[in-house]
């Protein structure tokens, strides 16, 4: 484990090779898994104000959900994640003509309609944060549907933490992640 600041972060985040390949696994990430992604109560208020931008970017039964339970809920853990469609895909979740699921909150921001660019959990996949008194855990979530991103990683020389610099710099800032750069180099076996 490595410490900064108010972070302990595990090892897998500078030591493991990663790049997202959505060629190869399709967006799984939003469609798999027990619940909806983690989401903090700012998150939602802002998903509940941009609802009118990305309406008709829904998919017609993402609209029914939300219309019938909102964009949240509580999950099993006592977490506040987005609300899935027949208990699979997130509702926030489109299809592109060659199957690959994408974000209509990351659309709306890239097409200038939001300043919102998705949840942070979802920025940082495959890391998850778990906060407890006085720090932040900051784990890597392994998970089978990411094992072309870890072998992409490899192939391409490019390391998780570098992969997620732009959301790790948007949760932590620019000083933390230099800090994380500079142990990463660090470490004996850095390139």
């Amino acid at each position: 484990m490595l410490q900064i600041d108010d972070t302990i972060i595990s090892f897998d985040l500078i030591e493991r090779e990663f790049i997202c390949d959505l060629n190869t696994c399709l967006g799984a990430c939003c469609i798999e898994g027990d619940s909806g992604a983690p989401l903090i109560y700012e998150e939602r208020d802002k998903i509940e104000e941009l609802l009118p931008v990305i309406w008709d970017d829904l998919l017609p039964e993402a609209k029914k959900v939300i219309e019938e339970t909102g964009v949240s809920y509580i999950d099993e853990e006592g977490d506040l994640v987005t609300n899935l469609i027949h208990g699979k895909d997130c509702v926030f979740t489109y299809y592109e003509g060659n199957g690959i699921c994408k974000c209509v909150l990351e659309k709306a921001f890239r097409e200038g309609k939001s300043d919102f660019y998705k949840p942070i959990s979802c920025h940082l996949y495959p890391v998850r944060l778990k906060e407890y008194d006085g720090f932040t855990a900051v784990n890597v979530h392994r998970w089978k549907i990411c094992k072309c991103a870890e072998v992409l990683g490899r192939r391409e020389g490019v390391k998780l933490y570098q992969f997620l610099k732009e959301p790790l710099v948007r949760r932590f800032g620019e000083e933390w992640y230099e800090q994380l750069d500079i142990a990463a180099k660090a470490l004996p076996d850095a390139e």
